[in-house]
């Protein structure tokens, strides 16, 4: 082997080890930090209603000392929702329950619904970065968390808990039936608690999960449900330009791991990519952390079909702020 090809091949690991470090840098230090506020336009009203303005948070994976995600968090009050809508995973430490209280702040004081992810109930551990292609199946759970807390911090402010329960409600003159389940990433879901058909007589039927599990929701398909809102999936948390996200972390394919889509002949699924990260894997690439403000509109009158099929991809065309 020459001393030049030596010499180049030195050149290329230092470039190439020099290249992942700005990657990760950016990853862990920028991007994960770069909050933004993505607006998207869903039809899913009764024809004849009124617009609804609604917040999905997800996934804030709070820590007791997050002071940039707590104060980004703070700020969205000022959108002046109609209802804020909370799918999970709020929880990394088990002193975090005082700052996602004090991030939501006057949120709380508005109609919320909410469900439980597995990091409301236990902490996250460390764990092969690997094991989410190759082993989707295995559940590493840590330490357990106040949920009962949390779900005491909501529900005293006001917000309903749907997880197996179904309520009626009314946010702004719309009439909303909705119903949730527990977390189908631990497999803690019984949809059979809230199965059926919900009111017909309501302006909007909204189902709640943390996990977009398929079998979720084909079963909220099933019952008519308008929309099913969801976290999880991190919008994949390390995606590649032109590709996207490399996986879901659940059996929801990957056109679907964040944003509004199609599920079925006349159901909408919002998945969020969720607003933090675990402390075990800080970082975030092409995949910035965000919250969403749905806009519900009437949906156009449904014409007679004679077949359908689930899960039709959508187009839609959200907007991204800063």
């Amino acid at each position: 082997m020459s001393d030049q090809f030596r010499t180049n091949l030195t050149r290329t690991a230092l470039g190439a080890a020099g290249v992942a470090a700005l990657g990760i840098g950016y990853a862990s230090g920028i991007e994960r930090n770069a909050f933004a506020l993505r607006e998207v336009t869903m039809p899913v009203l009764a024809p004849g209603s009124s617009s609804l303005r609604v917040l999905h948070l997800s996934d804030l994976h709070m820590m007791p000392n997050q002071r940039l995600k707590q104060n980004w968090l703070r700020e969205l009050e000022s959108l002046d929702p109609d209802l804020v809508v909370n799918t999970g995973d709020n929880l990394s430490h088990q002193r975090s329950v005082p700052a996602v209280v004090q991030a939501l702040g006057d949120l709380l004081a508005r109609p919320g619904l909410f469900v439980f992810g597995s990091n409301d109930y236990f902490a996250p551990k460390p764990k092969n970065p690997l094991s989410y292609i190759f082993d989707k199946k295995k559940r590493i759970t840590g330490d357990p968390l106040p949920w009962g807390d949390l779900r005491a911090a909501f529900t005293e402010r006001g917000w309903l808990d749907v997880t197996h329960v179904r309520r009626e409600l009314e946010v702004s003159g719309i009439k909303i039936a909705t119903a949730g389940v527990d977390d189908p990433h631990l497999k803690r879901d019984r949809y059979d608690t809230i199965s059926g058909p919900p009111n017909p007589l309501a302006d909007l039927k909204l189902g709640l999960t943390h996990s977009p599990e398929p079998r979720v929701l084909d079963r909220f398909a099933d019952d008519g449900y308008d929309l099913v809102l969801a976290g999880h999936t991190h919008g994949g948390q390390l995606c590649l330009p032109f590709y996207g996200a490399l996986v879901t972390n659940c059996e929801l394919d990957r056109s679907r791991v964040k944003g509004p889509s199609k599920w079925g002949a006349h159901t909408q699924l919002h998945v969020s990519a969720g607003i933090g990260t675990s402390p075990w894997a800080p970082v975030r690439f092409c995949c910035r952390p965000e919250a969403t403000l749905l806009t519900l509109i009437p949906a156009p009158r449904r014409e007679p079909e004679h077949s359908s099929a689930r899960s039709d991809a959508q187009s839609q065309a959200p907007v991204l702020r800063n």
